[in-house]
């Protein structure tokens, strides 16, 4: 069945830099559209980054633009988060999310990974 599967994440300084990645199985990687968002405590889960499989726009948070690049591999049906200048408020559990690009044929379907914890801290 469908599975997202994080890694990457771990404990790093202000300034530093880390790779998340996301690994996909189990449903047709050419009908969703990849992204990563975060959620703190006490916050709302919030958009980071998607990516369209092809032929869409990339979309950013304004908080991580000109910080996070995020990349899908469609050959290996994953997607990754580069995040640079990473600071104290990027601290959050990181979660990838597949979305189907028209539930209106296919139905609404939306799939999570477990998450993987950022700390940003001196």
């Amino acid at each position: 069945q469908a599975q997202l599967v994080e890694s990457g994440g771990g404990l790093v300084q202000p300034g530093g830099s880390l790779r998340l990645s996301c690994a996909a199985s189990g449903f047709t990687w050419s009908l969703y559209t990849m992204s990563w968002h975060r959620q703190a405590p006490g916050k709302e889960r919030e958009l980071v980054a998607a990516v369209p499989v092809t032929g869409g726009r990339i979309e950013y948070a304004e908080s991580v633009q000109g910080r996070f690049i995020i990349s899908r591999d469609n050959a290996r049906n994953t997607v990754d988060l580069q995040m640079n200048s990473l600071k104290p408020e990027d601290t959050a559990v990181y979660y990838c999310n597949a979305k189907i690009r028209n539930p209106a044929l296919f139905g609404d379907r939306d799939y999570w990974g477990q998450g993987t914890q950022v700390t940003v801290s001196s």
